[in-house]
């Protein structure tokens, strides 16, 4: 674990030479994730490492007078208080150490190049008027203030108790270090793109009366300039996001339109345009059913280049602006994570395989040339299990896709304990991409099924919007349907099947544990059972409002809904709970209920709580802990020895 290299923040230099690159890799020492800056000749002759500071780097940026590298670092700042945060630094390509080129109090959570390298916009959150409170005079210790609520949406994960504290846009000189706001009142604006003439600024805001109660996010643009006044660009009554892209004469902004409002759990995004002088804006994916992300322009402005994503792989597509008409750039079972385009055509891309952690490669005519090999070392000394896609068909006919991965020892004609192992989301996908987690379970003898139940991504809106309001149904038939295949198929054995998941995964463990005893052992982390209880004391408020009513209203529903937990005396599978303790996403409470459900019937089961740990365990101890504890866990019942 310690040793997988993870390469990402993809960007080429505006001469198209150079690729510049992240790489990192989590620190045992440290129990930290290191994060370094990279570059590759877009030859592949050379590649150097640009950093080695403990506290790490992001967002690397070249400057596009192509004198500079810039990026993101905490270097010297303290871990709290209100010098706290990220600033932005700067490397001389032409020689020298990095130098600070920010000092924003509580740092900056992004920022862009203006195109003549003389300004910065960032986005800054307002102070937190913790900050500069004195500590009282006969304590050394500061206490906090009591936290006041009177926000719709008031807690997310990662950020704890929302205040009224907003994200804006500040412009930054360089020369003069002068520092002016952009953007002020009580919405956040983020995804800040300039124009090509460095005149204007487009960005992504909702701005209704109470954006928390609205899934409307709109494109505006506002002159580069303190005081401008910024222009709404779209009206749909939903989601406009993703980083607004400008074509190359400044006359319109790409963009993606999401889903109908209510669909905020299942949107799919598509490219649209929209002039900047205003009119109505023109989607370009309206027949494509699938999901589109990074629009960039080429340099003519006659295509727009997308990510899309479809059953099980990501790939690279050109959108025709005139009519619309798709072609696909790059193929294949893999899944691209991100791409770049040079002035002069050239696209580098990070992607990688089942068998491939990502990598960055340059796209010489519809043909991957590696420009890094991070972790050929490590796969050299490993054997990775064989993926293979697969399908299966529901009891009510639905042809469920998956992914199968099998032990490298696997022997045909040999039935193998079998893990499912179910996605999050659940708007996402099992692709086809390195699985550390995957590849752990089949070199300890498991077969791992992956399945794109309805509700996941990468197969049309219908497919993804099909579990609306109908939780744990449609999803656990499809899931069992793949456990039905892998044992008609002669691979799986019926007698040691295994469950697991995060997040939605959990949630859908808990489901199906309650839905049958075939599972002999499962892990549930960060699931919720009794859903009711969610409400209001997760993120999802809006999602709940809109998709299930409230409860009052909508006690049935509410109840079918939470039958894990209304049922939970016919589950007989002996279950492992995980969960972080500070995680606001599906709060500890749902494993802790269904914990002690089991607990209080006798069957085995346990509860880890990782402390302060949101949603995602960050801390690579408690990762590689997680790993240890499913290990055990699985082989407790399953006993992994092929028969």
């Amino acid at each position: 674990m310690y040793r997988v290299r993870t390469v990402g923040s993809l960007q080429i230099s505006p001469d198209g030479e150079w690729v510049l690159y992240t790489v990192s890799q989590l620190d045992s020492v440290r129990d930290r994730n290191a994060s370094d800056l990279y570059t590759a000749r877009w030859d592949g002759s050379r590649s150097m490492r640009l950093t080695y500071s403990p506290e790490g780097e992001g967002s690397p940026r070249f400057s596009p007078d192509g004198k500079y590298i810039s990026f993101t670092s905490s270097r010297g700042a303290p871990t709290t208080g209100p010098n706290a945060g990220a600033q932005v630094w700067v490397l001389d390509r032409s020689g020298g150490e990095a130098t600070k080129l920010t000092e924003v109090r509580g740092g900056v959570s992004g920022y862009e190049w203006s195109p003549d390298s003389k300004r910065l916009v960032l986005s800054i959150q307002d102070p937190d008027p913790d900050a500069n409170r004195p500590p009282p005079a006969d304590s050394s210790r500061r206490q906090p203030s009591p936290i006041v609520i009177d926000r719709y949406a008031f807690k997310q994960d990662g950020q704890g108790y929302l205040g009224n504290r907003r994200t804006h846009l500040f412009l930054y000189d360089i020369a003069s270090k002068r520092l002016e706001p952009l953007t002020t009142g009580s919405y956040t604006e983020s995804s800040p793109s300039w124009s090509p003439d460095g005149r204007w600024i487009a960005f992504v805001s909702e701005r209704a009366p109470d954006p928390d109660k609205v899934n409307d996010s709109n494109i505006y643009v506002v002159e580069a300039r303190t005081g401008a006044q910024p222009r709404q660009l779209t009206k749909f009554d939903g989601p406009d996001q993703g980083t607004p892209a400008w074509s190359p004469d400044g006359k319109h902004v790409a963009y993606l339109q999401g889903s109908e409002p209510k669909l905020s759990a299942y949107s799919l995004a598509r490219l649209a345009i929209v002039p900047v002088e205003g009119g109505e804006p023109r989607l370009l994916t309206a027949a494509l059913d699938r999901a589109v992300s990074g629009p960039q322009w080429s340099a003519d402005g006659g295509t727009i280049v997308v990510q899309v994503q479809d059953d099980r792989a990501v790939h690279l597509a050109r959108v025709r602006v005139a009519d619309g008409t798709l072609t696909r750039v790059l193929e294949g079972r893999r899944a691209v994570a991100g791409f770049d385009m040079a002035a002069n055509g050239r696209v580098a891309l990070i992607a990688g395989t089942a068998a491939q952690p990502n990598e960055v490669f340059a796209l010489d005519n519809a043909t991957l040339r590696a420009l890094t090999t991070e972790n050929a070392s490590w796969l050299a000394e490993v054997q990775l299990g064989a993926t293979e896609d697969f399908s299966a068909r529901g009891k009510d006919g639905t042809v469920v896709n998956g992914l199968m991965v099998k032990p490298p020892t696997y022997r045909a004609g040999t039935r193998y304990p079998t893990l499912l192992r179910i996605h999050g989301g659940p708007n996402s996908q099992d692709q086809h991409t390195f699985s550390f987690e995957r590849e752990l379970f089949a070199a300890n003898g498991y077969v791992v099924l992956a399945v794109n139940y309805r509700g996941s991504a990468g197969r049309g809106a219908e497919y993804q919007k099909a579990i609306y309001a109908d939780w744990g149904n449609k999803e656990v038939q499809d899931l069992l349907a793949a456990v039905d295949h892998a044992i008609e198929t002669g691979v799986a054995d019926s007698t040691r099947l295994g469950i697991g998941g995060w997040s939605y995964g959990g949630i859908l463990t808990d489901y199906t544990i309650a839905t049958t005893t075939r599972f002999k052992a499962a892990t549930s982390g960060a699931g919720s059972a009794l859903q009711t209880t969610m409400y209001g004391t997760d993120q999802y408020i809006y999602q709940y409002d809109n998709e299930i009513g409230q409860p009052w209203q909508n006690k049935e529903l509410w109840d079918k809904l939470s039958y894990p937990f209304w049922q939970a005396n016919r589950i007989k599978t002996p279950t492992l709970f995980m969960g972080g303790e500070r995680d606001m996403n599906v709060p500890i409470t749902g494993s802790e209920q269904m914990y002690m459900a089991l607990r209080s019937q006798g069957i085995d089961t346990q509860l880890i709580v990782y402390p302060n740990q949101n949603h995602g365990i960050a801390l690579p101890s408690y990762q590689k802990d997680r790993y240890e504890r499913y290990l055990a866990w699985y082989a407790k019942y399953l006993k992994a020895t092929a028969s």
